[in-house]
Formats: structure tokens, C-alpha cells, sequence
């Protein structure tokens, strides 16, 4: 294995170059925009402070319909929509495009998991004290659901670093598709075995840090 990461130690530091981009992609657009996808399907729900049933069905429909597709299938399906973004179907970027919409439709729903476990109590305080609209949701929600708002992007990451494995098919690159060109199709098994270690320790320093992050953030 030592022989094999200094052969392909160049084209390894490329692969994980592109899965950080990626990766990174991914998690910007989860915070950006499934950060406040998730708040507002919290907030429409049955029973909380905005509720509204047809906004509610539509963004839960939307996000279910993108959950429930095979990640692959889904890749395919939306390269008419990545050429359009990206002006091309085939590269490292338009990987990013069918990563950043699972991204968000995934971290949405953790997003509205972490705050339905808020208690009813805080919202009612907030409103007693004249929070504003936005003054309750980043002063009182996002504060008390911290914890679980970093345990859940914790946990989509390492689901984003999973799905970018599959990335070699438009083009993407990635320590996946490092390990089907250079180990799987050149009967490498070394190789494969590399980009294997490789990947679980990238996932395992991010969920160290993730929960480390998310213990420290707990006030329970």
C-alpha cells in the first residue's frame, strides 16, 4: 500500500482537492439555504407558530420527492439543469449541483428535526418579551438547537463525502472515483485499499469534530 500511495501520490492529492470542493460546496449550500428550508417547514407545520397547511404540503413534498430519488439516478436526471447552471454537464463543478440540491433537502429536514426538539416554552417566552420574527429565530431557536443544528450537519457531511464518491460519472473526480479508475479497473487493490483508508479517515475527522463541536455547544 506504501508503494501505491507514493505512485499515485500526486493524482490522490488532486482526488481529495476535488472532494473538498464538493463536499464543501455541499455543506455551504445546506447552510444557506436547508438551514432556512428547514425553519420554514418547522415553522409551517400543524400546531407551531405559522402554520400553514399548503405551504407546508408543498415544501415537504419538494423535499421528499428530492430525498427519495437514487442519488445516481438523480445525477443523471439533472445534468439538463447543471449544463444550464454551468454552462457544462462534465467536471468537478457540475458535480456540485446535484450534491448542493441533496444537500439542502437533507439538511432541511435535520434542521426541522433539531428545532421541533426546542420546547414549546421558549417560543412563548420569546413572544412574551417582544422578540421580532427574526429575533426568535436566531436568539432563542437556533441558540437552543445548536447542539442538534451542528450534530445534523455533523451527519449530512459525512453523507455528502459519501454520495461525492459517485461523482466519477459526470466527471467529478473525487477520492471515488480515484479509486474505480486507478484500483478497480487497473485490478489495483492496493489502490482501491488506499482510497478506502483515505476516505474513513476523512470521515472520521469530521465526525470527531462534529461532535465535539455539538457536546461543547449542548447546554443539557
Amino acid at each position: 500500500m506504501f508503494e501505491s500511495a507514493i505512485q499515485y501520490q500526486a493524482q490522490m492529492w488532486q482526488a481529495i482537492g476535488e472532494t473538498f470542493v464538493m463536499v464543501g460546496m455541499s455543506v455551504g449550500a445546506a447552510l444557506l439555504l436547508g438551514l432556512p428550508l428547514g425553519t420554514l417547514l418547522f415553522f409551517y407545520r400543524k400546531g407551531q407558530l405559522y402554520e400553514n397547511r399548503f405551504l407546508s404540503l408543498v415544501l415537504n413534498s419538494i423535499v421528499n420527492i428530492v430525498r427519495s430519488f437514487p442519488f445516481l439516478l438523480l445525477v443523471v436526471a439533472l445534468i439538463p439543469v447543471t449544463r444550464f447552471i454551468v454552462g457544462t454537464a462534465i467536471g468537478t463543478m457540475a458535480a456540485t449541483v446535484p450534491l448542493c440540491i441533496v444537500a439542502i433537502a437533507y439538511y432541511s429536514r435535520l434542521v426541522e428535526q433539531s428545532l421541533l426538539e426546542v420546547p414549546k416554552g421558549t417560543i412563548e417566552a420569546a413572544l412574551s418579551m417582544g422578540a421580532s420574527k427574526l429575533g426568535l429565530v436566531f436568539k432563542f431557536l437556533y441558540v437552543e438547537a445548536r447542539s442538534g443544528l451542528v450534530l445534523g450537519l455533523t451527519t449530512s457531511t459525512i453523507s455528502f463525502i459519501s454520495f461525492s464518491t459517485v461523482m466519477g460519472v459526470v466527471g467529478g473526480g473525487g477520492v471515488g472515483d480515484f479509486a474505480i479508475r486507478y484500483g478497480y479497473q487497473r485490478f489495483e487493490t492496493e489502490v482501491m485499499a488506499y482510497a478506502i483508508v483515505v476516505m474513513i479517515v476523512l470521515v472520521q475527522l469530521v465526525q470527531f469534530t462534529g461532535g465535539t463541536l455539538s457536546r461543547l455547544l449542548d447546554k443539557r
